[in-house]
């Protein structure tokens, strides 16, 4: 494979993966004191935020793994990735002043891998 078609998948596949997971870790490290306080629409929100994040980063992983893999096994590494990201975003949180990293929160974010998952694994079939 040319130099030239490396490139062009790197930037069509990988480099949106890495500037989410980016976009991520930068929401994780903002001060908890910055992050307004709304009650019970704030907490969803917050949450809904988790599971779309991470719902978006599965798809892809897994849109960049099916390149290079058959589609089931896509599904189950691009997963594992996204859970084990989710766990150190979690950890990461743990260092940033006024944040908490939480086990429900990887839980949550696992919602949004886990609705994507069943959507693609459904797809793919039939």
């Amino acid at each position: 494979m040319s130099l030239k078609i490396r490139v062009k998948r790197f930037f069509y596949y990988w480099f949106p993966i890495l500037c989410f997971m980016a976009l991520i870790f930068f929401l994780s490290s903002l001060h908890g004191s910055s992050i307004s306080h709304f009650g019970f629409l704030d907490v969803l929100v917050k949450k809904g935020a988790h599971i779309t994040g991470y719902a978006v980063l599965y798809f892809l992983l897994f849109r960049a793994f099916q390149s290079l893999m058959t589609p089931r096994r896509a599904l189950f590494v691009s997963a594992v990735i996204a859970v084990i990201y989710a766990i150190s975003d979690e950890y990461h949180q743990t260092f940033v002043p006024f944040r908490e990293g939480t086990i429900r929160d990887v839980f949550i974010d696992s919602i949004g891998v886990f609705l994507v998952y069943l959507f693609l694994r459904q797809r793919y079939n039939h």
